[in-house]
């Protein structure tokens, strides 16, 4: 007897049908209403069995004599997303196995939450109900209550070594990596050891710095991680280098970071690195000949290089950019802000832009590797407003630790999905929010035994031919 109808029977048993037998004969299922009757020849009682009609799979009991009633709408045990779950699932798969290795206790709740917070911050305690939302593809059974999010967000947060894990994986897919440092703030007066931080209103709250390592190759985040309090950037990036071996890649960094000291520590662990000067640095007094000139997004940047030990210096000078500067330095000396000896120094470098690197390419390729650093702003755009992964209301330091890491999974996803709309060059029409909503139409409803998926926009199919998801069957079944 097949499962289904094994339930048939138990249903109406505890309904209070009674003397109810199921006779299998090939693949038919047949219902017999069997009782005994005392025979006197034999003097002892003989079971008697009356056929009353048979069961169906799909049409359920089907009195004798009588034909299925196919017009009977089979009741749906539930109804889930399964466009959009089906997207999430696909961006989350290669994160999998490292989740099942370094967090084999907690990997189900981690890749469950990383891909409910795709589409923005949602609390902990409704964490459970937007996943049975979604279509399960992998079939895991996460536990979602609120206590055990907390917990798991604490135990990730401690497990840096699992964390970078993971990071160093992703740090391969790129040659070129661009660092940089975000912040964010929470909203409970709990958290000690993250210092209190001043913002723009008179109100202070704790605040984390956010390093944040991004590929320039792969367009993908590689690292976030949480440090307590206003970190400076020198030693937010110590911190990396030592956990992360990056010692063949190229570094692109920000003038923040800039400081013989960064400079000795990069070149002792043999990492590339590109690092603009500040405007005040003794460098600018370097003499260097701007003997070439390109154009850059219709701006005529001139420039020049010059070795200086193991170092090379590149020079751009913009000359678009120099005139608004004089403009602005010379307003500056007309109302006293500066000295004339500033004035000088600051007119002869203005438009210019310096950049220190022990990496030896052509002086335009160097300009145009910097400029796209940009990309890392875009991945803080997106983790603060997109994700809203800024929106902090925990109450203890690693539990902020683990939920910047369960963002950052989520991030990633997030850019995959932007990365594949990128390379089918509708980045323009649609972004990945638009796409999830457009597949979110695109349901999946459960019978029990048997499933099935609504039917397929023509837009949704188009979008799923053009971004190669294959997600959908074709209408003939193929």
């Amino acid at each position: 007897m097949e499962p289904w109808a094994r339930c048939w029977l138990e249903d109406q048993r505890k309904a209070g049908e009674k003397c109810l037998e199921i006779k299998v004969r090939g693949a038919c299922h047949y219902v017999y209403r069997s009782t005994s009757k005392y025979d006197k020849k034999i003097k002892k009682g003989r079971k008697v069995s009356v056929y009353i009609g048979r069961l169906d799979k799909d049409y359920g009991f089907i009195p004798k004599g009588e034909k299925p009633k196919t017009n009977v709408i089979p009741v749906p045990h539930s109804v889930t997303d399964y466009g959009n779950s089906m997207i999430l699932h696909n961006m989350m798969g290669e994160l999998k196995p490292f989740l099942m290795k370094n967090f084999p206790e907690y990997w189900e709740e981690l890749y469950a939450m990383s891909i409910v917070r795709v589409n923005g911050y949602v609390p902990l305690k409704r964490i459970k109900d937007t996943w049975e939302d979604l279509y399960n593809l992998e079939g895991i059974k996460p536990n979602l209550n609120p206590s055990n999010l907390s917990k798991v967000l604490r135990e990730v947060g401690c497990d840096r070594f699992g964390q970078n894990e993971l990071f160093n994986h992703l740090k391969n897919a790129d040659t070129q990596l661009v660092y940089d440092l975000s912040s964010c703030f929470s909203r409970s007066m709990n958290i000690y050891r993250l210092k209190k931080a001043t913002t723009k209103t008179v109100f202070k709250f704790p605040k984390s710095t956010l390093p944040f390592l991004c590929g320039l190759d792969s367009e993908m985040p590689t690292m976030i991680k949480s440090v307590p309090g206003s970190v400076k950037d020198i030693k937010t990036l110590y911190k990396t280098i030592e956990e992360l071996d990056i010692s063949d890649k190229i570094l692109l960094l920000d003038r923040g970071f800039f400081s013989e000291n960064i400079l000795n520590c990069l070149e002792e662990k043999h990492i590339k690195f590109v690092l603009p000067t500040k405007r005040n640095s003794h460098y600018y007094d370097t003499r260097i000949h701007l003997n070439e000139e390109f154009i850059y997004h219709d701006r005529l940047i001139k420039c020049g290089k010059r070795k200086l030990g193991n170092r090379f210096l590149y020079l751009y000078e913009d000359l678009d950019l120099r005139l608004e500067e004089q403009k602005t330095i010379f307003r500056k000396r007309e109302e006293g802000k500066i000295s004339d000896e500033e004035y000088s120094l600051k007119q002869n470098r203005a438009g210019k832009f310096l950049i220190i690197s022990n990496y030896d390419i052509g002086k335009k390729e160097m300009y145009e590797l910097y400029k796209k650093r940009d990309s890392i702003e875009k991945l803080f755009d997106a983790y603060k407003t997109t994700l809203d992964a800024d929106k902090l209301y925990l109450h203890d330091d690693e539990s902020v630790y683990g939920h910047v890491f369960v963002a950052f999974l989520s991030l990633y996803a997030y850019c995959k999905l932007l990365k594949a709309i990128k390379k089918a060059e509708i980045n323009d029409k649609v972004s990945p929010i638009d796409i999830l909503l457009k597949f979110r139409k695109v349901k999946s409803i459960n019978f029990g035994e048997k499933s099935i998926i609504t039917e397929v926009p023509k837009k949704v199919r188009e979008l799923d031919k053009t971004l190669k998801f294959n997600i959908f069957p074709t209408k003939n079944g193929s």
